[in-house]
């Protein structure tokens, strides 16, 4: 194992019908004025939003919104959620919604605390500012685990760039597994394919042998793949909502990663693609992870064995491990078709209700080669045009 420092985490309150218990057990009486901030409305037409006023009128607390946060959250909007914590001097942001809401909300509540330009401070100065508003996160949708950390990822559209940030970590968690039940499914799904996607970015990561992380990574990830399956033949079971909610959580809590150097290539490749085309986060995870996965198989051999049959049940009897590794990697193709996700960005593409760019334009998938962050835990440091090559390789 590598040697590490451990945090811990948020505190957690976890199970249905928490949220008061949470509001009355963390929010103190100096808390005057509320940010309540949150994505397209859904939190107003499942009740939510009502359950958080109602509570904050009964202790006499004001409240301002900040709605619109959209997937793919943007630099420009945390800029403006900042300036609304600062004209109505906010006390505590609650963000209320999935890994867009939290993470857009991370930044907001450093930005509102300093003057600095965050993206100049960290990508050019290498300075971290951490003071911060007081956050929460009421988690609705699963699958980021952002509520577990204080890594955010934001897009700048000036620049082009979808970078992962250091904002604040939330002072409380609230996991109540019955909000994600109105959650579209494919969005359901698309989330739960990103909590497989951070285990598989840890898992595949360094050193090549196997530690305990790894295990408790393994038994992680069964428990994703069998639950989506769950979920997608019983929507309304809270105990599938449930697995699939703490799964999100324990991918992204450090608990995983201890111990190793996570590889993120997929995910530092899937920001570009985002950036540049606006697509579902999980959706293109799925594309991508395949195809990255068959470049490394020869330098990773005997982990994507192992992965074969420890994940995903392969018979791995009698078999070479390079046949044991390839098949391991073809039963993760054939669970992104079983569930619905797309497995190229032609399918992407078609999938995508909204869009700023062509997924299969080769001009723009060149442009988004050269642009991706390279990543040193993976296998193998890839460059642009092996990048290049890959995202040619998932158009059809």
């Amino acid at each position: 194992m590598e040697t590490f420092q451990y945090m811990g985490m948020p505190k957690v309150y976890f199970g249905q019908g928490i949220l008061k218990t949470a509001l009355d057990a963390e929010i103190p009486e100096t808390v005057h004025t509320v940010m309540i901030a949150y994505g397209g409305g859904s939190i107003k037409r499942t009740g939510i939003f009502d359950s958080i006023v109602d509570y904050l009128s009964s202790r006499n607390m004001k409240y301002v919104e900040f709605s619109g946060i959209m997937p793919n959250p943007t630099y420009a909007k945390v800029q403006e959620g900042a300036k609304l914590a600062v004209d109505a001097q906010v006390d505590l942001i609650l963000a209320v919604g999935g890994g867009s809401v939290i993470d857009c909300c991370k930044v907001i509540a450093v930005q509102a605390k300093t003057d600095k330009d965050l993206w100049q401070s960290e990508f050019v100065d290498h300075i971290y500012p951490t003071d911060h508003i007081p956050l929460a996160a009421v988690t609705t949708v699963s699958g980021t685990g952002s509520e577990m950390n204080n890594g955010a990822v934001i897009t700048n559209e000036s620049t082009l760039q979808k970078n992962g940030m250091l904002g604040a970590m939330a002072d409380f968690v609230v996991l109540d597994p019955s909000y994600t039940l109105t959650v579209p499914m494919m969005q359901a799904v698309s989330g739960a394919f990103d909590t497989l996607s951070h285990c598989m970015e840890t898992y595949f990561g360094k050193p090549a042998e196997i530690n305990v992380s790894d295990e408790m990574n393994e038994s992680v990830m069964r428990n994703v793949i069998r639950n989506i399956r769950a979920m997608i033949k019983d929507p309304k079971d809270v105990k599938v909502r449930s697995e699939l909610m703490w799964d999100a959580s324990m991918a992204e809590n450090g608990i995983l990663k201890i111990g190793k150097i996570t590889d993120f290539q997929n995910h530092m490749l899937e920001h570009q693609l985002g950036a540049y085309t606006d697509c579902n986060h999980g959706q293109g995870l799925a594309v991508i992870h395949p195809t990255v996965y068959r470049h490394l198989l020869k330098d990773n051999t005997a982990r994507f064995a192992r992965f074969a049959k420890e994940v995903f049940g392969v018979d791995t009897e009698g078999k070479s491990e390079e046949q044991a590794a390839s098949e391991g990697i073809d039963a993760l193709q054939a669970f992104i078709r079983e569930i619905g996700l797309p497995c190229t960005l032609t399918e992407l593409k078609n999938n995508m209700r909204h869009g700023t760019g062509d997924p299969t334009d080769p001009e723009l998938l060149r442009k988004i080669a050269d642009s991706t962050i390279i990543t040193k835990g993976c296998a193998r440091q890839m460059d642009a045009d092996e990048i290049y090559t890959i995202l040619t390789e998932c158009i059809a």
